[in-house]
């Protein structure tokens, strides 16, 4: 049910997907968090959920979660301790404000505290002022443009990459994650606003779709 790697050092961020069985985003069926360190994944943990909800077939078609898949998967208060234990005080990214949402959601449902995380990071609107350029700031889009491999719509590989992009964001911009981190408030949809060198594109280039 569960997935993870053995965590190798000190992380900067960590970056949170969901995966939900409805359009409701407390119905979490898949959570992925990738731990990045140095603008690399260094760990990663995820775990199916059991969200005790309907699935929409729409949602099964797109990420191949069904009932069947998490019959026997724990509950999301089974797995907020481990999410809390990783998130609680920590920087938190994700690729739109649907993650975030999704963790608030499932919390409320369950009537239990929500994730106390110290500052969130959107990738989508960093990489939209990163390159506005792109015809669009979804990650496959975003995934082909720097050929990052990637299977789309499985939770921790959907961190994965969104994390890949913060951290190429951040190159572009030409400043660092503690720089970002600065930024006032604890939402964190663009970059600071002190003059910045935004260096040319990388000899990787960018492809259109």
């Amino acid at each position: 049910m569960t997935k993870q790697m053995i965590a190798a050092g000190p992380v900067d961020y960590f970056v949170v997907d969901v995966e939900t069985a409805n359009q409701a985003r407390h119905s979490i069926c898949q959570i992925g968090i990738a731990f990045f360190a140095g603008g690399k994944m260094v760990d990663g943990w995820e775990s199916l959920i059991n969200p005790h909800d309907e699935f929409n077939a729409f949602n099964i078609e797109l990420h191949g979660i069904g009932p069947w898949t998490v019959a026997r998967a724990p509950s999301w208060c089974e797995v907020l301790p481990k999410v809390m234990s990783l998130l609680n005080g920590a920087a938190v990214a994700s690729h739109t404000d649907f993650d975030r949402g999704a963790l608030s959601g499932a919390c409320l449902r369950a009537a239990v505290p929500a994730v106390a995380y110290s500052k969130w990071i959107d990738t989508c609107w960093l990489a939209r002022r990163a390159w506005p350029q792109l015809p669009n700031h979804k990650l496959p889009t975003l995934a082909r443009s720097f050929r990052i491999d990637y299977r789309a719509h499985d939770a921790l590989e959907d961190a994965r990459v969104a994390g890949e992009v913060l951290a190429l964001a951040l190159q572009e911009r030409n400043i660092t994650i503690r720089e970002l981190l600065a930024s006032p408030g604890n939402h964190i949809t663009g970059f600071p606003t002190a003059p910045c060198s935004t260096k040319r594109q990388r000899a990787t280039g960018l492809r259109g779709d």
